[in-house]
């Protein structure tokens, strides 16, 4: 079973930037993609940014130029350096790694992230 566990989220307020950890853990594996999802209530789960293992990243155009995802494989972990923080970035975080082979994704419990002023 895989793991995984937030931290970073927090009260900003516009303008200000926040780093998101996640770090997986439990059973060996090698994630193949890692990232982070965010929720508003009433709205689906949107992409925020993903990394493959070989470091090719996707960004949604509402944070592109604005956030920084990242990884270290040996260690499992992805962060997600937000900055330039927006109202519009008040959301629920999760943390998510996908698996290719057997194909299966796990999420994080979800860290919540509010732009305040």
């Amino acid at each position: 079973q895989v793991q995984l566990v937030e931290s970073g989220g927090g009260l900003v307020q516009p303008g200000g930037s926040l780093r998101l950890s996640c770090a997986a853990s439990g059973s060996r594996f090698a994630p193949d993609v890692m990232g982070w999802y965010r929720q508003v209530p009433g709205n689906q789960r949107e992409l925020v940014a993903t990394i493959t293992s070989r470091g090719a990243t996707n960004y949604a155009d509402v944070v592109k130029g604005r956030s920084t995802v990242s990884r270290d494989n040996g260690k499992r972990t992805v962060d997600l350096q937000m900055n330039s923080l927006k109202f519009e970035d008040t959301a629920v975080y999760y943390c998510y790694v996908r698996i290719d082979f057997p194909p299966r994704s796990y999420w994080g419990q979800g860290t919540q992230v509010t732009v305040y002023s």
